[in-house]
């Protein structure tokens, strides 16, 4: 006897119900990111000279990553939608008017490819990594901890790309609510999930 499941039909209706799942914890993921940066400013802020320097290069750094830390883990609930999402507004600009349209939607829905391209790169170094690590390596040993602050290093710019740019998703999909006739498409398929953000260079 085989187990075999019916496949599940996907309607318009539950497509359009999952991208707005989706719109919602990109809005989280905003509101939760734009408290990280805030607090890391005031962070460095007060613990930076005039010339941006840090007054205590380890403090500094434990706090750094902290903040790469909780960026990654705010954006995780999102990357599984990430792609379906850019798939969607990029079917949706090359419906709406052209009177409907920001220039700037092009370019940022651009940046966004380009950093989502960036943190699948950074999982599968990150997967690779893992399996060369100790057999006795795991969360809470130092050459885990040590090895994982790196990857979300790594990862914070292509995050801090998404906070600072996947506002033009929402424009778009605002948009494309007031133009009748365009309908939001079937999503695309989503590749696997990255742990991960800003530049470690801003002060």
């Amino acid at each position: 006897m085989t187990d075999e499941r019916p496949a599940v039909a996907t309607t318009p209706s539950s497509q359009s119900a999952l991208h707005h799942q989706h719109l919602d914890q990109f809005a989280t993921f905003l509101n939760t990111s734009e408290r990280i940066l805030a607090a890391w400013d005031a962070y460095s802020d007060q613990h930076t000279d005039p010339d941006g320097w840090p007054y205590d290069d380890d403090a500094y750094g434990r706090r750094a990553s902290r903040r790469d830390a909780d960026t990654a883990l705010a954006f995780e609930p999102v990357r599984e939608g990430a792609h379906q999402l850019l798939a969607t507004a990029e079917v949706q600009l090359t419906v709406l008017p052209a009177r409907a349209v920001q220039n700037r939607w092009v370019w940022q829905l651009g940046v966004l490819h380009d950093a989502l391209d960036r943190l699948d790169s950074l999982h599968d170094v990150w997967l690779k990594t893992l399996d060369s690590l100790p057999a006795d390596a795991r969360p809470g040993t130092e050459v885990f901890d040590d090895t994982l602050a790196v990857h979300h290093a790594e990862a914070w710019a292509c995050l801090d790309d998404w906070a600072a740019h996947d506002h033009a998703i929402q424009d778009i999909h605002s948009a494309a609510q007031h133009t009748p006739s365009v309908l939001a498409p079937t999503p695309a398929t989503t590749p696997a999930p990255v742990p991960g953000r800003r530049s470690p260079a801003r002060k």
